[in-house]
């Protein structure tokens, strides 16, 4: 049996994959790390909107401009989900942080629970 990391001859227990705990590390580092760079910025940008929404809605529901959004760095062209509600309200989510467009320039600030 050879290493699946450095293809080196493996001793001990049929069942093992790696000859060291270096090999088995980085084996799943590669494998866990994000593998493109369009992943690792969406993820980033889905973050840094995260952290924006947060910090401005402090008490869970608030109404702010999407100017301020903006001139933070909030881009609205990243979020998780669209929830349309019965009253026909869309709000847009990234994680559990969201918002709903107003008139204007404003925008309603909610968090689910």
């Amino acid at each position: 049996m050879e290493c699946l990391e450095c293809s080196q001859k493996i001793v001990g227990r049929a069942d093992k994959k790696f000859c060291d705990d270096a090999c088995r590390n980085s084996f799943n580092n590669k494998q866990n790390s994000d593998s493109t760079n369009l992943m690792r910025n969406v993820n980033n940008k889905l973050r840094k909107n995260f952290r924006i929404l947060e910090s401005i809605n402090e008490d869970g529901k608030t109404k702010t401009t999407k100017t301020k959004m903006t001139s933070k760095g909030f881009d609205f062209d990243f979020f998780t989900q669209i929830t349309v509600y019965k009253n026909g309200s869309e709000y847009r989510f990234v994680y559990n942080q969201g918002y709903k467009f107003l008139e204007e320039d404003w925008v309603l600030l909610v968090r689910k629970e």
